[in-house]
C-alpha cells in the first residue's frame, strides 16, 4: 500500500516538472543546440544538462544510469549487470542514430556493427556536465545525429596551484532475489590532481570500478543461481594546457581506458565468457576568442582493441581520427554565422577462428575496411527584437565510399515576455544521415559496398512556459521518418546467404515529451518528465510506450539534502531465439516502477559524504528477456577535496 501511495504521489507530481538546478541544470544560455551561446529564452530547442551537482550526488552511478532519467531516452541495460551491452533507444531509434561527444569531439568505434561508441568506457567521476539535445542534428554534429547528441564535458583544472580530489564508493550489487545479501560487491574509486600555475594548467586522473555479485543471465526457476559475472574497469587521463593570452587557449590530452566484462551465452546458459576492451585516446583543443566571434579546433585520435572469449571467439581493433573546427562571426547583435569543417578517418581489422581450426585468421583488413568523411557545414542564428529567433543551417557529407549527401535544419521559435514570465513556441524541421559502418560495408560474409547512408527526417513542435528560475513547463511533439534503412536481409534462405542492404520501406515514429520543474519552497525542489513513444512495430522492441521520471529533493539544512527518485516503464516487447523451435519469438515484458533514495552532506570544506538505496521496494523486473536486473542495493561513499 505504501508503495502504491508513493507511486501515485510521484506520478501526479510528474504533471509538475522540468529540469532544475539540482537535478537537471537550468542555464542562462545553451551551447549544444547551435554551438553559439544562446539564451534559454531564445533557443528553439529544449535541451537537458545534467549538472555537476547531480553528478556529485549520484557518485557511483554510471553515465548510462544518469542519462536514462532524461525524457525521451531509454538506455536498455543500464539497470543490469555492469558488463551488459547498452542499447540507446531514443525517440524510437537505435545506437547508430546517437552521437556521443567528449569535449566537443564525436567518438565512434569503427569495429562495432553499428559504429557506436560504448558508454561503458567512460567514468562518471571525471565528468563536469552532460548536455543532451534530441532530434536530427547532423548539420552541426555529422553522421549518426538522427535522434540525439550526448555531449560529455570533462572536469577543468582548479585555479589553485595544486588541488586534489579523492572519491570512494562501496556498496552491494545484487538481484532482487538476493537482496537480503548485502555483501560489498561494488567499488568505485577516483583520484585527480590538478591545478593552474600562472598560464599553465594540468589535470591528471585515475579511476577504477569493480562490480561482482550478479549474473548476466538469470537461472531457470527452481535451479541454482548462475555464477556472478565480474566487471572491472580502469581509466587514466592527463590533460596539459596553456593560456597563451586571455583570449587564446591550447591543450592536449592522452588517456587510456580498459574494462573486462564477463557474460553468459545468449542461449541463456551460464558460461565463462569474457569481453576485454582497451582504448587509447589522444587529442587537443584550441580556442581563440576574437572581437567578432570565436574559433574552435577539437580533435581526437582513438585506438580501440576488443577481444571476445566465448564459443565464437573474435578479435577486433579499430583506429579513428575525428577533427571538428569551426569559426563564429557576429555580423551584428542579431545575426551570427558559424562555418565549420568536420573530418573523420576510420579503419578496422577483425580476426576469427575458422570452423575446424584452433588459431585466429584475419577476415577483415584495414587496408580495405576504411573510409574518410569530409563535411563542410554552415549555420546561421538570427535573433530579432520582437521575439522571433531562427536557427538554420546545412552540411555537405563527402564520403569516400558512397555519393555526396546534403542535410539541413530550420528551427524557428517565438518568445513572448510578460514581465518575469516567458511563453515560447518552438518548431524545427531537420534532416540527418547515418553512415553505413565498416562492418556493414566490408564484412566478407555480410558486407555490401553498394550501401548508401540512411536518411532521417524529424519534425518537432512545442511550447515552453517559465517564470524566472522557480517554474518551468515544456511539451514537445516529435515525428521521425526513416528512409533507405540498412537492414540485414535474407538473400537465399536455402543456401543461408544473408547481406546488409538498403530497403525501400519507410518507417515512422512519433510521440511527445513533457518536462516540468517547480521549486515548491526554498528547501524543496520537485522535477519530473513524461515520454510517450509510438515506435514503428519494427523498432518497438524494448522501448516503453509510456515512461515517467520524477525527483523530489529536500535541503534538510545548508549543504545537506535528501532526495527520492522514481521511474516507471510501461510494457515492452522483446524477442528471443528459441533453441527448441529454432525460431525467433516475441514476448511482452511487464511494466515496472523503481524508487531510489539518496542522501548527501557537505560535512566541511573538504569532506562530503553520500549514500543511496536503489530499488527500495526490491521490484523484480526485466530489461531484456531472461537477463538479470538489479534489486535493492545500498551504496555509501565520500569525497575528500584537498
Amino acid at each position: 500500500m505504501k508503495k502504491l501511495v508513493l507511486t501515485a504521489i510521484l506520478c501526479a507530481g510528474g504533471l509538475l516538472h522540468a529540469q532544475n538546478n539540482k537535478v537537471f541544470e537550468q542555464l542562462d544560455s545553451v551551447l549544444i543546440a547551435t554551438k553559439i551561446p544562446v539564451s534559454v529564452k531564445n533557443s528553439g530547442k529544449v535541451t537537458t544538462t545534467i549538472s555537476a551537482a547531480t553528478l556529485e550526488r549520484s557518485a557511483g552511478k554510471s553515465i548510462a544510469q544518469l542519462i536514462n532519467e532524461v525524457s525521451g531516452i531509454e538506455i536498455n541495460g543500464s539497470r543490469s549487470n555492469d558488463g551488459q551491452n547498452l542499447g540507446y533507444f531514443i525517440r524510437g531509434g537505435r545506437n547508430r542514430q546517437v552521437v556521443i561527444l567528449i569535449d566537443g569531439v564525436p567518438l565512434t568505434d569503427p569495429s562495432q556493427i553499428s559504429n557506436d561508441y560504448d558508454l561503458r568506457l567512460v567514468p562518471s567521476s571525471n565528468i563536469e556536465k552532460i548536455e543532451i539535445i534530441k532530434g536530427a542534428s547532423s548539420v552541426l554534429y555529422g553522421s549518426g545525429a538522427a535522434t540525439a547528441v550526448i555531449s560529455i564535458t570533462t572536469k577543468k583544472a582548479a585555479k589553485d596551484e595544486v588541488s586534489a580530489t579523492i572519491t570512494s564508493t562501496v556498496g552491494s550489487n545484487r538481484a532482487s532475489e538476493d537482496s537480503d545479501d548485502l555483501s560489498l560487491d561494488a567499488f568505485t574509486n577516483f583520484v585527480t590532481v590538478n591545478g593552474t600555475l600562472n598560464r599553465f594548467f594540468y589535470n591528471a586522473t585515475f579511476g577504477n570500478r569493480y562490480t561482482d555479485g550478479i549474473s548476466a543471465v538469470e537461472a531457470p526457476e527452481n535451479e541454482p543461481a548462475f555464477e556472478s559475472d565480474v566487471f572491472n574497469r580502469y581509466n587514466g587521463r592527463l590533460n596539459l594546457g596553456y593560456h597563451i593570452t586571455d583570449d587564446i587557449t591550447i591543450s592536449q590530452f592522452i588517456s587510456f581506458d580498459k574494462f573486462k566484462a564477463d557474460f553468459d551465452e545468449f542461449s541463456y546458459v551460464d558460461a565463462e565468457n569474457r569481453s576485454i576492451t582497451e582504448q587509447i585516446k589522444t587529442g587537443g583543443h584550441f580556442e581563440w576568442k576574437y572581437a567578432k566571434g570565436t574559433y574552435v579546433f577539437n580533435d581526437s585520435y582513438t585506438w580501440i582493441e576488443r577481444e571476445i572469449a566465448s564459443s565464437f571467439p573474435a578479435k577486433y581493433d579499430s583506429k579513428s581520427y575525428a577533427m571538428d573546427n569551426y569559426l563564429t562571426y557576429n555580423f551584428s547583435d542579431k545575426l551570427t554565422a558559424l562555418v565549420g569543417l568536420n573530418l573523420v578517418f576510420s579503419s578496422f581489422n577483425s580476426f576469427t577462428i575458422p570452423f575446424g581450426e584452433t588459431s585466429f585468421s584475419q577476415d577483415v583488413s584495414e587496408e580495405e575496411a576504411n573510409f574518410d568523411i569530409i563535411d563542410p557545414y554552415l549555420n546561421l542564428v538570427y535573433q530579432t527584437n520582437f521575439g522571433l529567433h531562427i536557427n538554420a543551417g546545412a552540411r555537405v557529407n563527402i564520403h569516400s565510399v558512397y555519393d555526396t549527401n546534403v542535410v539541413y535544419n530550420l528551427n524557428p521559435s517565438y518568445a513572448i515576455d510578460f514581465g518575469n514570465t516567458t511563453l515560447k513556441f518552438l518548431s524545427s524541421y531537420s534532416t540527418a544521415y547515418i553512415t553505413p559502418s565498416l562492418f556493414q560495408l566490408y564484412d566478407p560474409l555480410y558486407g555490401n559496398e553498394e550501401l548508401q547512408p540512411e536518411e532521417d527526417r524529424t519534425i518537432e513542435g512545442g511550447i515552453a512556459f517559465f517564470t524566472g528560475k522557480d517554474f518551468r513547463i515544456s511539451a514537445v511533439y516529435f515525428n521521425r521518418n526513416e528512409m533507405n534503412y540498412v537492414d540485414f536481409v535474407t538473400v537465399d534462405p536455402d543456401l543461408f546467404i544473408f547481406q546488409y542492404r538498403n530497403i525501400d520501406e519507410e518507417f515512422e515514429t512519433n510521440g511527445f515529451e513533457v518536462e516540468l520543474y517547480k521549486q515548491l519552497t526554498e528547501q524543496i525542489d520537485f522535477s519530473a518528465n513524461y515520454t510517450n513513444t509510438q515506435a514503428d512495430e519494427r523498432f518497438a522492441l524494448r522501448i516503453p510506450e509510456h515512461k515517467i521520471n520524477a525527483d523530489l529533493t529536500y535541503d534538510i539544512m545548508p549543504n545537506t539534502s535528501i532526495g527520492v527518485q522514481f521511474q516507471f516503464n510501461s510494457e515492452r516487447t522483446d524477442s528471443f531465439f528459441n533453441p527448441t523451435t529454432f525460431e525467433n519469438e516475441t514476448i511482452t515484458l511487464d511494466s515496472y516502477s523503481l524508487t531510489d533514495v539518496n542522501f548527501s552532506s557537505q560535512l566541511s570544506a573538504t569532506i562530503r559524504v553520500f549514500a543511496n538505496v536503489s530499488n527500495i521496494f526490491n521490484t523484480e523486473y526485466e530489461e531484456l528477456y531472461r537477463f538479470q536486473t538489479l534489486g535493492r542495493n545500498v551504496r555509501i561513499g565520500f569525497t575528500i577535496s584537498l
